[in-house]
């Protein structure tokens, strides 16, 4: 007779929208889910957190075969060229040998959408290196941004699930502007600092090639004498730092969703080959607790007014992949791939994401041998005790698979320290065993204060105008007001527009953060300007003066400028020049500038567009037109910021226009 008291197995469905406790996968209540098991409120995570591993395991395994996170990417390879040796800081072989040349591999990608995403939506932007060092492979895994959402890593999957597109619709793709997401901020005070920048323009570059890369996490660099000092990394465009304009990144992503990696292709393709220079932020291991915010806190920068950043070399990209999928796709990194030289910090948010790569890699690349994919291999030998698994690509010849062995010698054997063999730090670590996050993790608020206070006024504006806009798209009135809330912590003059812009209420107390702090550094505003590698169309209203135009074209040339010629219909105007574009094809979003020559006395609609568009996204422009009576239906104006009468004006006039890059005193 069946026994109606036993327990039965059948499927079932969980509806998380009733009350329930939260508990592990093996159905253990848990008591806390914000922070991981640490020895001490500023010490390392313990691997004993079975919580941790099994929430964030199963985060890692959740999408295959594309990444959970940053799936849409695109690559290069180039090397990395030291300036000065850093051997008083570090003992890292390609940090201190200025002789030696480094090859890398650079990813780029979008942290939110899938493989078939746009490039430029509003997101934080991925910049992941290896380094192929002689003494293994250094991973610097990292953003466009300097900072992140969450302090710690077990709240990764929870940031994730937010941001990714809503389970019940699996709307939207590739953004950020919905309910899940801003519930998340709004809940989670610890990501103040960081929306700031999500919603800043650095959100939509301007091209892979003129964004910063930051490596986020502290870690040390220890030196030959066993002296350690905490260091952050960063990556500083030779280009410099340069944005889209949100209407601009919304038309490029319907006219040309592979804008930023086809850009960087053909840059690579020409020879214009990216550059960035390596800095790093340095400080002492006995001044760690001389600064008003925690340095090992992922939600909080170094102000480079306050410990400056120090330039040591070069890195250069200059070659693109044969194969996307063998390359691109397959690159494993992890911030667990160091170096001697190279040790962590007990940041809660890196404690983690060194347990989150690994087990993301056996999942994706199909087994514990994805170190043996070309693109992942070290050039340096490798040699252990691993064998089989699946996609076993190496023939391993002997007997013996294990240490310590009498029957070859003990080969192969632990190399001592002073012969290369990796040794950890010997930080001292006393603490109780803690879920829990130290006070001086605290303050969320003090730092994005600090980069609002930062901006130019023009990206304040924008910053603005992106939280409405992305508030805007949110359906929930309980996720407007504590988005609300959360701005009126960071700047009352913020919280009072956006909430009026959103019909979202406004808390009557004013709690924001009194400060007047500012980091100039934060600021793209005084960015590297220059006109090299940039694109202008150049646009014909019926036919061209063809000597002049091969004289301008001449000129864009020696100032290493890129061209595209637009007109109605693809043909031949000369032996050297040729429309490239048509009025169909082409658009203003996908240019840096535009040059409008016209001999007619009407201009047709599409070129009316194409101008009015550059003009109302700040850009220059420059008009050769025979009768200026034919630009009066045009909602340009020839006397603002950044418009060019070429018959009063001289094309060098329009390069320096080129170069300076966006007009934002334009009245519009």
């Amino acid at each position: 007779m069946e026994n109606k008291k036993a327990v039965q197995l059948k499927k079932f469905s969980i509806n998380n929208e009733e009350k329930a406790p939260l508990t592990t996968n093996q159905g253990l209540k848990v008591s806390e889910d914000e922070f991981s098991l640490k020895a001490g409120l500023r010490g390392p995570t313990l691997m004993e957190d079975f919580h941790f591993r099994e929430k964030m395991t199963h985060f890692d395994h959740e999408r295959i075969p594309e990444r959970v996170v940053h799936a849409r990417g695109v690559g290069a390879h180039g090397i990395f060229q030291l300036y000065d040796s850093l051997v008083e800081y570090t003992k890292a072989d390609f940090l201190t040998d200025t002789s030696k040349t480094t090859p890398v591999f650079v990813r780029f990608s979008t942290v939110q959408g899938s493989k078939g995403s746009s490039d430029t939506v509003r997101d934080v932007r991925g910049f992941a290196t290896k380094f192929y060092t002689d003494e293994g492979n250094f991973d610097l895994v990292g953003n466009n941004m300097p900072v992140f959402f969450i302090q710690d890593a077990i709240k990764f999957p929870d940031f994730v699930h937010a941001l990714k597109p809503e389970p019940h619709t699996e709307i939207p793709q590739g953004a950020s502007a919905h309910d899940t997401f801003w519930d998340f901020i709004g809940q989670n005070h610890e990501s103040a600092h960081m929306v700031m920048w999500a919603m800043s323009d650095r959100a939509i570059p301007r091209s892979l090639r003129m964004m910063e890369g930051f490596g986020v996490h502290t870690f040390r660099l220890i030196n030959a004498d066993g002296d350690a000092h905490f260091v952050k990394f960063h990556w500083k465009p030779k280009l410099g730092v340069h944005s889209l304009v949100w209407d601009e990144a919304q038309r490029i992503a319907g006219k040309n969703p592979d804008f930023h990696r086809q850009d960087l292709y053909e840059a690579i393709e020409k020879g214009d080959f990216p550059e960035w220079e390596l800095g790093l932020q340095i400080i002492p291991e006995k001044d760690e607790f001389n600064f008003d915010f925690d340095i090992l806190d992922p939600t909080k920068l170094w102000p480079e007014e306050e410990v400056p950043v120090k330039i040591v070399g070069k890195m250069t990209l200059n070659r693109n992949v044969q194969n996307f999928f063998a390359e691109t796709e397959q690159v494993a990194f992890h911030p667990g791939h160091v170096v001697p030289g190279i040790d962590f910090s007990n940041d809660p948010l890196l404690q983690g994401r060194l347990f989150s790569y690994t087990d993301t890699q056996l999942s994706r690349l199909g087994g514990p041998n994805f170190h043996q994919i070309p693109i992942n291999q070290p050039v340096c030998p490798f040699h252990n005790n691993q064998r089989d698994g699946m996609h076993q690509m190496t023939i391993h010849q002997g007997q013996t698979s294990y240490h310590r062995n009498g029957l070859n010698a003990n080969q192969p054997e632990p190399a001592p320290v002073e012969l290369g063999g990796y040794e950890s730090y010997q930080e001292k670590i006393d603490g109780r065993k803690i879920r829990g996050r130290s006070e001086s993790f605290l303050d969320f608020y003090s730092q994005a204060k600090l980069f609002y206070n930062s901006l130019a006024p023009f990206e304040q504006k924008h910053l603005k105008d992106a939280l409405s806009f992305e508030l805007g798209k949110c359906k929930s009135g309980m996720v407007k007001n504590n988005a609300v809330a959360l701005l009126n912590h960071i700047d009352r003059q913020i919280a009072e527009e956006v909430a009026g812009n959103i019909g979202a209420e406004l808390p009557e107390e004013n709690l924001e953060v009194k400060s007047d702090k500012k980091s100039p550094a934060l600021s793209m505003a005084k960015t590297v300007s220059q006109p090299a590698t940039k694109c202008v169309a150049i646009l014909l209203n019926g036919e061209a003066d063809d000597e002049k135009l091969t004289d301008w074209i001449r000129t864009l040339a020696q100032f290493n400028i890129n061209y595209s010629i637009v007109a109605k219909k693809v043909y031949t105007i000369s032996p050297v020049l040729k429309v490239t574009d048509t009025f169909d094809t082409a658009d203003s979003s996908l240019f840096d500038a535009a040059l409008l020559i016209s001999k007619s006395s009407q201009v047709e609609p599409p070129v009316l567009e194409f101008i009015e568009t550059t003009f109302k996204h700040f850009k220059p422009l420059a008009v050769a037109v025979k009768d200026k009576k034919v630009l009066e239906r045009c909602r340009v104006q020839l006397d603002a910021p950044g418009v060019y009468d070429l018959s009063k004006a001289d094309i060098p006039l329009f390069i320096e226009g080129i170069a300076q890059g966006r007009f934002w005193e334009r009245p519009l």
